[in-house]
């Protein structure tokens, strides 16, 4: 006999349905692992899984989770790079903010208080700090400031040091045995250079450093000013017609290295200035004779010694410094590559200019017209970035992205 048929009765709409069973959470342990495997070139993975809940923010921004996060990838990321010169057919920012263009979707935070009148341009960017200088007043101001945050110090510049004539500037990390994986809101130090003409057209060069500036990030920058630098060094005679490269300096071994040029010849000289023994030196370049400015950058190269590229047309050369075993130092090549082979070349008539170079690697950053390219001098690997106008020069900004918690934000 067939089965009786029930009628088919409709939920009733006022009656309550029940909601899926939850998914059974994940222990924090294993979520952290998950969270290491996110890649810290792409922030916005970071930023995402942020804003899922309170647990995964409180996670990501926890001070257990950053160390262990820096320590599973090694080296921080490229987030942007900045700018202090442009080249003159660009337009005139609208605004006085820092010159930054993202790499990633990574985005910088600016302070809540005003920037001024001043427009600045970046000067150094170190350990997660882009130190900041405006060469239109004298003297000249300079800030320190936390893209990651927004936060900025202000630092009055050191009045017996001069810098008419050109100034070099560097923020440097103030902790003794840092790894520089999660300082960028630690104490800091400013080196600052200065050049000066005396008299007959001779140039002369001034350095001092600041204290240790351990201040209230948290307060305006107007309400922080800080003026503590240590006495200037003896100064060096740099020779005449003497001029400054306004490219960032390099940091090795404890000592900052500036490009000179000399207006006469077109000769390069580097200037060393040793922040153990507070002294200003010259060192002659690889290349003797008239060399094109923005043929040539210093480097920092992977294993702590100072580099020296020049690009001849489509040919790279690379030389480093080192000690012998009588202790004196002297350049030698290194290596010698062939730009045409490996970069798209679409105008032969243009050349390449060097702009910048990431510190303690081998990776430079060459200019063709509009395009920047990233090249690897260790594996040859290379890729294009994102270009909309010409830059004079290129300081990358490296640093992790922290997603910020409630206490990061006060």
């Amino acid at each position: 006999a067939p089965a009786p048929k029930f009628p088919h009765r409709k939920p009733s709409p006022h009656r309550p349905t029940m909601p899926p069973p939850p998914a059974s959470a994940l222990p924090d342990e294993l979520l952290e692992e998950v969270f290491f495997r996110l890649p810290p070139d792409e922030p916005e993975h970071l930023l995402r899984a942020s804003l899922v809940s309170k647990v995964w923010l409180g996670l990501l921004s926890a001070p257990r989770f950053r160390p262990r996060y820096r320590d599973f990838h090694g080296a921080p990321p490229m987030l942007g790079i900045l700018s202090s010169r442009r080249s003159n057919s660009v337009d005139e920012v609208e605004d006085n903010i820092p010159h930054f263009i993202p790499t990633t979707k990574f985005r910088v935070r600016i302070p809540g208080d005003t920037w001024g009148d001043w427009r600045y341009a970046a000067r150094d960017c170190r350990h997660g700090r882009v130190l900041l200088g405006n060469e239109t007043y004298q003297p000249v101001p300079l800030v320190v400031w936390d893209p990651m945050t927004g936060r900025r110090r202000e630092l009055d510049p050191p009045f017996l040091v001069g810098g008419a004539h050109g100034y070099g500037a560097a923020v440097l990390c103030a902790v003794a045995g840092c790894d520089h994986r999660a300082c960028h809101a630690g104490p800091f130090q400013v080196a600052f250079v200065g050049v000066d003409k005396i008299k007959d057209g001779e140039f002369f060069a001034s350095a001092c450093v600041s204290s240790p500036v351990t201040g209230d990030w948290s307060k305006p920058c107007h309400y922080s000013h800080y003026d503590e630098w240590s006495e200037p060094c003896s100064r060096l005679h740099l020779g005449s017609n003497s001029f400054w490269a306004e490219m960032p300096p390099v940091f090795v071994q404890g000592a900052l290295y500036f490009k000179f040029m000399s207006q006469e010849d077109d000769h390069i000289a580097i200037l060393k200035y040793d922040l153990g023994s507070n002294c200003l030196s010259l060192i002659d370049a690889p290349l003797a004779g008239s060399v094109l400015l923005n043929a040539t950058i210093l480097m920092a190269m992977d294993y702590n010694s100072l580099g020296f590229a020049h690009v001849d047309k489509f040919t790279l050369h690379l030389w480093s410094r080192q000690r012998g075993s009588d202790k004196i130092a002297s350049w030698a090549q290194r290596s010698v590559i062939n730009l045409d082979n490996l970069l798209p070349i679409q105008n032969p008539n243009k050349r390449f200019r060097l702009i910048g170079s990431v510190e303690g690697s081998d990776i430079i950053f060459v200019t063709m017209g509009l395009h920047i390219y990233e090249i690897s001098l260790k594996t040859l690997r290379w890729k294009k970035l994102q270009k909309r106008e010409k830059l004079c020069d290129l300081i990358p900004y490296m640093s992790f992205y922290n997603p910020q918690g409630k206490s990061d934000s006060q």
